[in-house]
């Protein structure tokens, strides 16, 4: 393939004609396809009769779906800005509680409906929204454009996917975007972090969180330790009386971490797609869709690494419910060794490399981009990449032990 035809199909990855979004053109086509995913499942139970809810309080629904999709409630996070589809019932007396596994995350506000989002092994993340009604006690709807205004732009690697944001709100939880806006991931400082968000538990480092602001008055940031919500909210509208801290960070590292591999799924394959329309003799894999494959590996591994990850500080410390329910979730060693243990002062884990290399998402990516993944983090855990060079000897020996023993097909 020439020079020309090349910078000609890279450029064609990112974009569409008519302002189509890449990922609703062949082979892809998003928003077109029906997904395959736990909550299709679910409604396809409600509507047979297999499945029922319980009871007939909000409450009730989300405590079905949660349990339905596999999603701990003891993840609760409390954010309370207006920053999110059901604005107009979100304020600091009535937040937004979210909620989240590896595969499904889950969005709750009393008085409204319920937000998921649900991984596919095709499309990546699903949107849905959830409301009373219909068979079984829930109606269950796939939207498959409106999110994309927040949830497919460059702070998701343009394709569906996460985010978290920290803002400046006021006190009825509008974000005073004159004041900034943080994107957050692990590499954000924890001084930009939680704006609009409640933050139970405690750091030696202070933040955004639990406070509202005015145009021109103090942003700067503080500590808190607080243990639960009782006295700011109403907590009998919720599962829990918490908004976790370390559930906080964890979720912050793996909506970038999601982004990165749906990235690197829909680019390489739409890649792979144009590249055989253009020249059907060719291997894609030995070209233009090959090195797409080990451009995003190069960056999938900096953050399954936990690349530039900032310091926590001395000390976090959440609850242990959501700690113990989020390790049982992990494969250990026969020794005990897990990449789930959580460190919780200088990093958040204390073998850094994520739990995410055990997700769907990371298991369907296309064999082409799991291969180039895996040797590239092969390579840097045997310390042949001076560009993850942060990983002492031992943390890395410990990390190649645990995966040897744990994640299928390390050793292939």
């Amino acid at each position: 393939m020439g020079v020309r035809a090349l910078i000609f199909l890279l450029a064609l990855v990112r974009s569409a004609p008519g302002n189509v979004d890449f990922w609703d053109l062949p082979p892809i086509r998003y928003a077109d396809s029906k997904a395959d995913d736990s909550l299709t499942r679910l409604a396809a139970d409600l509507a047979s009769g297999a499945k029922r809810v319980e009871g007939a309080t909000g409450l009730d629904r989300l405590k079905f779906v949660l349990n339905e999709l596999q999603v701990p409630v003891e993840s609760q996070m409390m954010v309370f800005s207006k920053t999110s589809h059901q604005n107009s019932l979100i304020h600091p007396k009535n937040p937004r509680a979210l909620y989240f596994s590896e595969e499904a995350y889950v969005g709750y506000v009393p008085g409204g409906a319920i937000e998921a989002v649900v991984v596919d092994p095709n499309l990546g993340p699903v949107f849905y929204l959830i409301e009373a009604g219909g068979p079984g006690g829930l109606e269950i709807e796939r939207d498959h454009s409106s999110c994309m205004s927040c949830h497919g732009t460059a702070r998701t690697e343009n394709v569906p996917g996460l985010q978290v944001r920290s803002v400046f709100p006021n006190a009825d939880g509008h974000p005073l975007l004159a004041m900034g806006t943080s994107h957050v991931t692990h590499e954000t400082p924890l001084a930009e972090r939680w704006g609009g968000y409640y933050v139970t538990g405690r750091s030696s480092l202070p933040h955004l969180g639990n406070r509202t602001y005015e145009e021109g008055g103090a942003d700067d940031p503080r500590p808190s330790d607080l243990a639960d919500l009782t006295g700011r909210i109403d907590v009998a509208k919720y599962p829990r009386a918490t908004s976790d801290i370390v559930a906080l960070m964890v979720l912050e590292h793996q909506c970038r971490m999601h982004n990165l591999l749906t990235a690197a799924a829909l680019q390489y394959r739409r890649t792979h797609f144009l590249s055989r329309a253009l020249d059907p003799e060719a291997d894609p894999d030995a070209g233009s869709a090959g090195r797409v494959a080990d451009g995003m590996a190069e960056r999938i591994v900096a953050c399954l690494l936990f690349k530039d990850e900032a310091d926590p500080g001395d000390g976090i410390e959440g609850g242990e419910d959501f700690q113990k329910a989020f390790t049982a979730r992990f494969p250990r060693t026969k020794s005990g060794d897990s990449l789930a243990d959580f460190q919780l002062y200088d990093r958040i884990f204390k073998n850094r490399c994520s739990y995410m290399i055990y997700s769907r998402t990371f298991r369907d990516l296309p064999p082409r981009v799991k291969r180039a993944v895996l040797a590239k983090l092969k390579a840097a855990l045997a310390g042949q990449e001076p560009a993850f060079d942060w990983l002492k000897g031992s943390e890395r020996a410990r990390i190649e032990a645990i995966l040897a023993e744990t994640l299928p097909g390390w050793d292939a």
